[in-house]
């Protein structure tokens, strides 16, 4: 297989005309070399080497696979194509895992291209109007699809055992923020002084004080510190994840991973009673009265 990959041309037909296609997925990617400029570098390396001109070039840094109409790169590179008339043009990238991660839509994406009289070419693969050439290139295309699949696995595995040793992975909710802390990375610590005002709430709401979430919506919309929307009101349904979230007692709960009220190494607002208290008043379940002293 030849580093660079082209197709016969008729050269009567005039230049060929050239936009390039670089992706990124990752920090990573850039740190070992495989950033947008190099990609780009060897791709204009690539035209010149072929005599095209090259016009425009569409950069793309979003992960994974998928739907190549999510990435908007690739959507304005499409778009840009429609709105050229009597130019013949090459779609050139440098690695056939630019391209389409994803079996189904390295397909699609290769018959819009097509439809719009535009040949792709690849730095590392020649594209052949063979079967053979057609069945490799699925192959090929299905493979990068099965790594980005094993890899997207061996993330949620390693984001799950994590969860399980007690640390939050995802945005910090109302009262927390992220510190690194020594010897335990990066965790959720109290933001005061939404953290104090969160506490509130929760107690209030436990005792009786504040009756329904509405009364702890108001309650919240009393602080100028606390997030609110463009009206300047808290969204009720902040109040009641809020009250429901066991994180402020100290656990986590992740149900997609089958993770529940697993204890954690952040700081608790509230104990585990008080929580439950008012999960039990969120459900409607009556709270026992306070016992008489029968002693006397």
């Amino acid at each position: 297989m030849t580093s660079y990959a082209s197709i016969e041309e008729d050269r009567d037909e005039g230049p060929i005309h050239a936009v390039i296609y670089c992706r990124v997925s990752s920090t990573a990617q850039v740190r070992r070399g495989h950033g947008l400029d190099s990609q780009e570098m060897r791709c204009r390396e690539y035209a010149e080497s072929q005599g095209y001109i090259v016009e425009a070039v569409f950069p793309d840094d979003v992960s994974g696979g998928g739907d190549f109409m999510r990435r908007p790169g690739m959507v304005a590179l499409l778009s840009y194509l429609d709105a050229q008339t009597g130019k013949t043009y090459a779609v050139i990238f440098d690695d056939l895992k630019r391209f389409a991660r994803d079996t189904e839509f390295h397909i699609k994406l290769k018959r819009e291209l097509r439809q719009r009289g535009a040949r792709v070419e690849c730095l590392n693969f020649r594209f052949e109007d063979t079967p053979e050439g057609e069945f490799i290139e699925t192959i090929l295309a299905a493979q990068g699809e099965l790594e980005r699949k094993q890899n997207g696995r061996q993330v949620v595995q390693k984001m799950r055992a994590r969860v399980l040793d007690g640390y939050w992975l995802f945005s910090p909710v109302l009262g927390y923020r992220y510190d690194k802390v020594p010897g335990q990375g990066k965790m959720l610590v109290p933001d005061e002084p939404n953290a104090m005002i969160v506490r509130e709430a929760l107690e209030g709401f436990a005792a009786g004080r504040l009756q329904s979430p509405a009364e702890v919506q108001r309650f919240l919309e009393r602080f100028p510190s606390i997030p609110k929307d463009r009206y300047g009101r808290v969204r009720l349904q902040l109040a009641i994840e809020t009250l429901r979230r066991p994180l402020y007692a100290g656990y986590l709960s992740v149900p997609k991973w089958d993770i529940h009220l697993q204890p954690g190494r952040h700081e608790a607002l509230i104990d585990f009673e008080t929580w439950t208290k008012i999960q039990d008043r969120l459900d409607g379940k009556p709270l026992a009265p306070a016992r008489k002293d029968i002693s006397t």
